[in-house]
């Protein structure tokens, strides 16, 4: 795949949660919204969590989930915005207290410092999300411009259907029409 010149970059980055196995969705929607996609996946959402090989066909470049050498060039431009989705308690509490231990941390605390848009989707459980360090995370990133979308816990309704995971909300988050 060719980039085509002034098409805008988004950076979509990926945790290990079970509904990442669709994250295909969320580069669909995308691309269909004319943005070249770039996956930075953490480390452990890169075992089974997602079609790697797969997602990378989908946006013609590979799958980002540790640092290039030195020297080595890099994979994709700067980012014009940034998708976390689905963003797991680890990530966001990392994320939040500048705990940049992993590519996908770094990138994100990297595009909160220069001032990127990010739109966030989490995938936290209500007995993590009542977590003190959870709620304190929320406000900080918050306080740094990052949009949050409806938290999403996996969890059956009362019908017992389990509830689709809302991957365009995060690119309507970010205005990407």
């Amino acid at each position: 795949m060719t980039e085509q010149a002034g098409n805008p970059f988004l950076y979509v980055v990926v945790c290990a949660a079970g509904v990442a196995v669709d994250v295909g969705r969320l580069i669909t929607a995308a691309r269909r919204r004319d943005r070249e996609v770039g996956v930075i996946a953490t480390p452990a959402a890169t075992n089974g969590f997602f079609d790697t090989e797969s997602v990378a066909a989908l946006t013609g470049r590979p799958i980002r989930s540790a640092w290039r050498t030195p020297g080595d060039p890099r994979p994709f431009p700067p980012p014009d915005a940034v998708v976390v989705a689905p963003a797991t308690f680890n990530t966001i509490n990392k994320w939040a207290a500048g705990l940049a231990d992993t590519l996908a941390v770094a990138t994100l605390c990297e595009a909160t410092g220069l001032g990127v848009p990010v739109a966030v989707l989490p995938c936290v459980s209500d007995a993590l999300a009542a977590h003190p360090a959870y709620r304190d995370s929320l406000v900080r990133l918050r306080g740094m411009g990052v949009r949050f979308g409806e938290r999403y816990t996996g969890e059956p309704g009362e019908d017992g259907v389990r509830p689709e995971f809302g991957w365009e909300r995060a690119l309507d988050l970010l205005d990407l029409g």
